[in-house]
């Protein structure tokens, strides 16, 4: 099965090469992974202790980073690498106050993944949620680290739990732990030999909460509002626009709506800006002057959709309409706001237990989502009811990044 992977792996590091020609994002990957291991020969020296961090992309860095934080702080002395494999990770998070040795992770190929580890010789690795490369894993079980995944989650479709990918699971025996978010995953890796898992939880409980703590204020935002119900619709798609517009077209002057899409594209956003009858402004063109008579923001910008969720009344988490995947919805539900959501949502916890408790609905269509948000601008009370329900339920599952963190000390102890 290893020949099998290795001879893919191969051959997508070979035709990645044209594919970068065609789609920005696959370039932006193609030209960082080149630059990886020049920049790390010239800043880490022999004798640097390294704690090597990975990521897929910016979801896995927000849910590592109360686990990161803490190692930091707790050995300062230790340089910390941090890898992402994803563009939309990286190009975010380059720049960062954990480490000025952010990188792209190169490809897993058996070659790259010896010198990477050769350049590191890390004294820990932890990888997040289900981030996991066989040749990294493979290299990393010869060489004297301790290596831990944390926040996994896994489900019986996974390939390591299929008669084909039974091979390849054998690289999970490398982790000296894994912390899973739930039973159903550690059942599962029992399933196949994998013994040393403990359930954990999920560490993005604890990173939300750290958002209250952080008191950023956007003076332009609440102009915009200026004291009237706001539904502020994160991290959307194509199907989750279809929507909001629809509703914002057919129901003018009901409700301030901010739009956050996932992709920040000059182009897209223009479109989606003109399908909007004349409502709709730019977060990069607002005039403060006239920024009370628009109906419609959307935020053209990265990074702050997180501490915008708290200017709102209703939540709307994209992903969940078509099959990206439903968004981070535990970032609007710590402010204690209802939240809406897709039709598909099954595949995340989190969005199971918010419907099953009533402060989170998730709709089919424009039909659904119409009288879903109606109910909601129409009932204060009933908004009210909801995101506490979403804010007591974000409470009630905090405290994985501590249980964790006491773990990983007591194997960097021995």
């Amino acid at each position: 099965m290893f020949t099998i992977y290795n001879f893919i792996i191969q051959l997508v590091s070979v035709l990645i090469v044209p594919l970068a020609f065609i789609s920005k994002k696959i370039k932006k990957g193609v030209i960082g992974r080149e630059k990886t291991f020049k920049f790390l020969k010239s800043s880490i020296k022999p004798k640097d202790q390294i704690f090597w961090f990975h990521c897929a992309s910016l979801g896995e860095y927000e849910q590592g980073l109360p686990i990161f934080e803490f190692f930091k702080k707790k050995y300062p002395k230790v340089k910390i690498v941090l890898s992402f494999f994803s563009p939309s990770g990286y190009e975010i998070k380059k720049d960062n106050y954990l480490t000025p040795l952010t990188v792209y992770l190169p490809l897993d190929t058996k070659k790259n993944a010896i010198n990477f580890i050769k350049i590191l010789n890390p004294k820990m690795a932890v990888f997040v949620k289900y981030e996991l490369w066989p040749n990294y894993l493979k290299i990393l079980s010869n060489c004297d680290a301790k290596v831990f995944l944390i926040s996994a989650l896994f489900r019986p479709n996974h390939y390591f739990f299929k008669w084909y990918g039974r091979l390849l699971s054998k690289v999970l025996l490398t982790f000296d732990q894994i912390f899973t978010q739930d039973e159903d995953s550690k059942e599962l890796l029992k399933s196949i030999g994998i013994n040393e898992v403990s359930v954990c939880g999920d560490t993005r409980y604890d990173r939300v909460l750290q958002q209250l703590e952080k008191k950023v204020n956007f003076e332009s935002i609440e102009k915009f509002i200026d004291k009237k119900t706001c539904l502020i619709a994160g991290s959307t798609w194509q199907q989750d626009h279809e929507l909001l517009i629809q509703y914002i077209n057919k129901n003018p002057n009901k409700i301030k709506l901010i739009v956050v899409p996932h992709e920040i594209n000059s182009k897209e956003i223009i479109k989606l800006k003109n399908k909007f009858k004349n409502t709709a402004e730019l977060y990069s063109d607002f005039d403060n002057k006239s920024i009370h008579q628009k109906e419609t923001l959307i935020v053209d910008c990265i990074g702050i959709l997180k501490q915008l969720y708290k200017y709102a009344n209703i939540a709307y988490v994209g992903g969940g309409m078509g099959n990206n995947g439903l968004h981070n919805s535990l970032e609007a539900a710590v402010y204690g706001i209802p939240i809406i959501i897709g039709k598909n949502y099954k595949k995340f916890p989190e969005a199971v237990d918010m419907i099953s408790n009533g402060g989170m609905k998730s709709v089919r269509n424009y039909k659904e989502f119409q009288k879903c948000l109606n109910y909601f601008i129409d009932n204060k009370k009933v908004r009210q009811e909801c995101g506490n329900k979403n804010k007591e339920f974000i409470v009630a599952n905090k405290g994985a990044t501590q249980i964790i963190n006491k773990k990983i000390e007591e194997f960097l102890k021995n």
